[in-house]
């Protein structure tokens, strides 16, 4: 018998930087298990070279990645999602499209590294951002997903979110 794959849907309103760090890092460090996609709410249009840079730096693929709206994921064909994060403070806020099946849903802010002033100061937040998402992800993806019921799940979904990081 196989193990379940959830689908993740990690939602910014540019789609830009932290969205496309998280749908990268829950497929890599996922192993499988999950299957990330990231979208926005006005996407930029094209995935911040920051995050690019980082993400190659850390040996991870980038090929194919874009910044896209979340329209594609609200039609149908379109794949349904277990788990929807949203990962900046203005996308949490937004009205997102209905989304089949109820997927458990949680806001994991991280701070924008895109609008931080200087190309260190920049390169640290994008390495900070990255960090944190991945300490999220990682714990996330060790909950026993498959044992706990909807509401137990949620809370979980929550605390994680609230980490200091």
């Amino acid at each position: 018998m196989s193990e379940k794959q959830y689908s993740v849907l990690v939602l910014c309103t540019g789609n830009s930087a932290r969205s496309i760090l998280g749908e990268v890092l829950f497929n890599a460090l996922g192993k499988g298990k999950f299957k990330a996609y990231s979208a926005g709410s006005r996407p930029a249009g094209k995935v911040n070279p920051g995050a690019l840079e980082l993400l190659q730096e850390q040996g991870y693929n980038t090929a194919g990645l874009r910044s896209k709206s979340w329209d594609e994921f609200a039609v149908p064909g379109a794949p349904e999602f277990d788990f929807i994060f949203t990962v900046c403070d203005n996308a949490a806020g937004e009205a997102c499209p209905l989304w089949p099946g109820k997927p458990a849903t949680a806001h994991w802010g991280i701070p924008d590294p895109a609008h931080v002033e200087g190309i260190d100061a920049r390169r640290a937040a994008f390495k900070r951002a990255s960090e944190q998402l991945a300490r999220r992800i990682g714990l996330f993806i060790s909950l026993p997903i498959e044992k706990l019921d909807k509401l137990a799940l949620q809370e979980k979904l929550v605390e994680i979110g609230q980490m200091q990081d």
